[in-house]
């Protein structure tokens, strides 16, 4: 059974930077793909970005890219947000998830999510 357990979040002014983790056990990931996602009170899910366990290759939404960088350490089976720069609108509960594909992460193993409040 895939666990997740999300970790590192917190409050931080704007300006600052958190770094989040997720760490995975359960089954190997070499061919999965690791997401990160966020929802905010009031609003709908987003995604924020996803890797490759097997490449490393990230990729983001565009309101985050430059901003948040998404590395794995395979030998600890862990995936890392580095959020630099953050905003107000940056808060809310961030959420990893893995999945077979980028496409299917919605629908894959998800973590129980930790809070992310940016202060202005």
């Amino acid at each position: 059974q895939v666990q997740l357990v999300e970790s590192g979040g917190g409050l931080v002014q704007a300006g600052g930077s958190l770094r989040l983790s997720c760490a995975a056990s359960g089954r190997t990931f070499n061919n999965d793909a690791m997401g990160w996602f966020r929802q905010a009170p009031g609003k709908e899910r987003e995604f924020v970005g996803a890797i490759w366990w097997s490449t490393g290759i990230p990729l983001y939404t565009n309101s985050v890219k430059g901003r948040f960088t998404i590395f794995r350490d395979n030998a600890k089976n862990t995936v890392y947000l580095q959020m630099n720069s953050l905003k107000p609108e940056d808060t809310a509960v961030y959420y990893c998830a893995t999945a077979p594909s980028m496409a299917s992460l919605s629908s894959g193993s998800w973590g129980q999510g930790t809070q992310v409040t940016v202060s202005s």
